[in-house]
């Protein structure tokens, strides 16, 4: 935290002597009227609430379920604890837009929201990585589990995702907010992603797109990759079991956190694995709204809805507060 807090304040110093751009104007919801923004607030609000309540209520399930004390869902309440950082980075300042109609940022909190979203976005590709990891493992090396995912890897893999995260976000916004900045200050989003920052630079933003495909095929193309291995892995696998029943089973144990991956890398990939010159407001913003509303919306409830034993584990938890 000392390193960021540094750096952001050289960052600071360096970007006020070279650019005149002191806020960003965040044009997102800038196409609709007043009274369609009021309407959104409650849609937005709720949706936020529900986000956070939700995987915390996948958290708390899994601190009070001994049972749940696998690898598997000590990752998942990672991703939980994620997921609430995630849409806390963006959500709370896309609702102040639409009820105060207050869409005004700092150069320095644009600067820092940057780095959180892309912290928290980049983190979580590794930790679903890593998932896929103990899912090959469960069901490619069933009698080595146990040794291969012990308490250390787990932990290991955590603090590997956190450290590739970090520096991919300080990569992307240092990269980002060293160039000058003359204006106009309007991004054409409801937050500070990457791309439409880039656009507002005063230089070439050529070498900004250069950056920005090599770190997106290193963090995400290369977390896809490793969790696309895994799964080949672990289809070759299932198809090679002779009980139907067991491949069911096997299947089962993978679903949601395949639908959680195909979320994620479908949007990110569309996003980021384009030029900034391609960049259109409304296509985007849809998009975006899907991974840094909708997806983390969506994860608890795919992953509590399709599970027996998180199922299981909330029932009991529910009995044993009714007798209290």
């Amino acid at each position: 935290m000392i390193i960021c807090t540094f750096l952001f304040k050289k960052l600071y110093k360096i970007s006020i002597n070279q650019t005149r751009v002191t806020r960003f104007i965040l044009l997102g919801f800038s196409g609709i009227t007043e009274q369609q923004q009021a309407s959104l607030f409650p849609i937005f609000l709720c949706t936020y609430i529900i986000t956070v309540v939700g995987n915390l209520c996948i958290i708390i399930t899994y601190k009070l379920s001994p049972s749940l004390h696998t690898p598997m869902y000590f990752f998942l309440a990672n991703l939980s604890l994620l997921e609430i950082l995630y849409v806390t980075s963006t959500v709370p300042k896309m609702l102040s837009c639409l009820l105060l109609n207050y869409n005004v940022i700092t150069f320095s909190g644009c600067a820092i929201q940057m780095y959180f979203f892309v912290l928290f976005s980049g983190t979580e590709c590794y930790i679903l990585a890593a998932m896929a990891y103990d899912r090959y493992n469960a069901i490619c090396h069933p009698l080595m589990y146990t040794l291969i995912m012990s308490e250390m890897v787990c932990i290991q893999l955590l603090v590997a995702s956190y450290f590739i995260g970090t520096v991919n976000a300080l990569i992307h916004t240092i990269f980002t907010f060293s160039l000058p900045f003359c204006g106009p200050n309007e991004i054409d989003h409801f937050f500070c992603d990457v791309p439409p920052v880039l656009v507002l630079a005063c230089q070439q933003t050529l070498p900004g797109d250069s950056v920005t495909y090599v770190i997106a095929v290193i963090v995400v193309f290369g977390s896809f990759i490793l969790t696309v291995i895994s799964y080949i892995e672990i289809i070759s696998k299932i198809l090679k079991l002779r009980s139907a029943s067991g491949k069911r089973k096997a299947f089962a144990t993978c679903s949601s956190h395949l639908i959680c991956v195909t979320l994620l890398y479908g949007s990110a990939i569309f996003m980021y694995f384009r030029p900034t010159s391609t960049y259109k407001v409304v296509q985007n913003s849809v998009v975006s709204l899907m991974y840094t509303v909708i997806s983390p919306l969506l994860n608890p409830f795919i992953y509590s809805l399709r599970n027996k034993e998180v199922k299981s584990s909330v029932k009991n938890i529910y009995l044993r507060l009714a007798q209290f």
